[in-house]
């Protein structure tokens, strides 16, 4: 079981999605990888990844994306990002935040923590927000943030039911899905594991396929 696991039934039961497309189901190295798409009322879609060896690597990864003309002064809302990330017992990162479409744009949700902004992947004002979470945990430390994560996912829920997004204009995530593929820390690891062609093409056609 992936050590994940907490927290994906959490996101699944709160945020309950629809399967819509199993994009890719890749096995190679001793690596599994699939790429899934969810659909959901208020998003464009709910797309995650999940690759794992079954003994060092285990990583999930999804963004929610909301429907454009929302009932908000900008008509966008923030995506709602997770990157979760176990390489070794000794290297796991828990990353998740609301990521707004538009650029240099300092999305904040007051009563949240502030992150210290000086993470390397992760540059606050530039899609990601002030209150971005960032830990480096142990596996037993894993499960101890879990309710700082459904504090953040109500938050989220709340914006989409407030704004009740409803356009369709995928345009609009054009500069955050070109900003996060060149941000992607994982292309060379993918590439790694299952050749330069998959892994360009989970990039660019799946991950962040707006661009």
């Amino acid at each position: 079981m992936t050590i994940w696991q907490n927290y994906i039934s959490t996101y699944r039961s709160m945020l309950p999605c629809k399967i819509e497309n199993l994009w890719a189901s890749w096995q190679a190295k001793g690596t599994s990888l699939n790429a899934i798409d969810h659909s959901h009322p208020y998003l464009l879609k709910s797309r995650q990844v999940d690759i794992c060896d079954g003994k060092n690597v285990d990583i999930f990864n999804c963004i929610a994306y909301p429907k454009t003309d929302a009932n908000v002064p900008t008509g966008l809302l923030p995506c709602f990002g997770m990157d979760l990330m176990k390489f070794s017992p000794k290297k796991i990162i828990i990353v998740f935040d609301f990521q707004h479409p538009t650029e240099d744009f300092l999305f904040e949700v007051q009563g949240l923590p502030i992150g210290r902004g000086d993470y390397r992947f992760f540059e606050p004002g530039n899609h990601f927000s002030k209150n971005i979470y960032i830990q480096y945990v142990n596996e037993y430390e894993v499960d101890a943030h879990l309710p700082m994560f459904e504090k953040y996912l109500t938050k989220f829920i709340d914006m989409l039911e407030l704004g009740k997004p409803t356009g369709t204009d995928t345009s609009k995530y054009k500069d955050f899905d070109t900003y996060m593929t060149k941000l992607d820390p994982v292309g060379g690891f993918l590439t790694g594991k299952f050749g330069k062609e998959k892994a360009d093409s989970l990039v660019n056609d799946f991950l962040f396929s707006y661009k």
